[in-house]
């Protein structure tokens, strides 16, 4: 089963574009399950789908809530990050969000997580310039000597503006968010005129009551364009998602890591936590 930074968010009791968990309940995420037993067309013993009831042993699926997974020598738990929606969420927020063009060179926080490495790989196969930043040296390391970023810096070491500076001296034309807070201001001080901003995520203030300020002067100042999405509204773009990115994962020209708890449940909450504090490298999954 997956955990996901933005299950942080349902654990707040207020208006979001999906309700919170309710108190008492199981939670709800990701999984990878084997079919024990059907009552639906399609679906057979054995079977291994996707759904959406994880934060459980066991689930009963609307056949309509199932997709049946063709790993194709791929590992299953792929399609829970590189091949499921950390993967659609960077594609389309690189491509259809923020409207990756030839030339553009594009920053990324959080670019060792499951998302921001696809990312980054994305834009690379197009030819773009990357920049990544990421929480330790180890994880900036993986960042350019595996994942083939041009650039990266680890955000906890000085300046992030001067270390983005250094990264990229001619600036920048998008920036991919996954972090907010101060990440966030100094891409708005690199980024070009009409240059595009993806919101994807916000981590650094997930468990922080205050509001992040934003440097709208110069936002305007550069006719800056940010864009906030949610994946769960690009559902059509998954097919061209696995069309495009599943060969490059078979032919391992895109690379992932997976960070492997196992446990299931009772392992579950500490996961969820060491992926707020970045514990993780690529997806977070916990094995049953």
């Amino acid at each position: 089963m997956s955990v996901d930074p933005y299950m942080r968010g349902r654990m707040n009791d207020r208006k979001s574009y999906v309700p919170p968990f309710g108190l008492g309940e199981p939670l709800e995420g990701g999984a990878i399950g084997e079919v024990v037993a059907s009552n639906a067309d399609g679906f057979a013993e054995g079977d291994v789908v996707l759904h959406g009831l994880g934060w459980r042993e066991y689930a009963v699926v609307p056949a309509m809530h199932a997709q049946k997974v063709d790993a194709d020598g791929i590992p299953e738990s792929a399609f829970l990050g590189v091949l499921g929606m950390p993967g659609l969420t960077a594609y389309v927020g690189l491509l259809d969000i923020a409207e990756l063009r030839e030339g553009d060179v594009v920053f990324v926080s959080g670019a060792a997580g499951a998302v921001g490495s696809l990312v980054g790989q994305i834009a690379r196969e197009r030819g773009n310039y990357v920049v990544g930043s990421a929480g330790s040296q180890q994880k900036v390391d993986y960042i350019l000597d595996e994942l083939g970023f041009d650039a990266a810096f680890d955000y906890h070491d000085g300046s992030i503006s001067e270390r983005l500076r250094h990264a990229a001296p001619n600036g920048i034309d998008i920036y991919f968010d996954n972090v907010g807070g101060e990440q966030f201001e100094a891409a708005i001080g690199a980024l070009h005129q009409h240059g595009r901003i993806a919101l994807c995520g916000a981590i650094s203030s997930y468990n922080n009551d205050e509001k992040a300020a934003v440097p709208l002067i110069v936002a305007i100042g550069k006719r800056l364009t940010m864009r906030g999405f949610i994946v769960r509204d690009h559902g059509d773009r998954r097919e061209a998602f696995l069309n495009e990115v599943g060969p490059w994962v078979r032919e391992g020209r895109v690379k992932y890591r997976e960070t492997i708890v196992d446990g299931g449940v009772e392992a579950a909450p500490q996961a969820f936590i060491d992926l707020l504090r970045g514990a993780n490298t690529g997806k977070m999954v916990v094995r049953f």
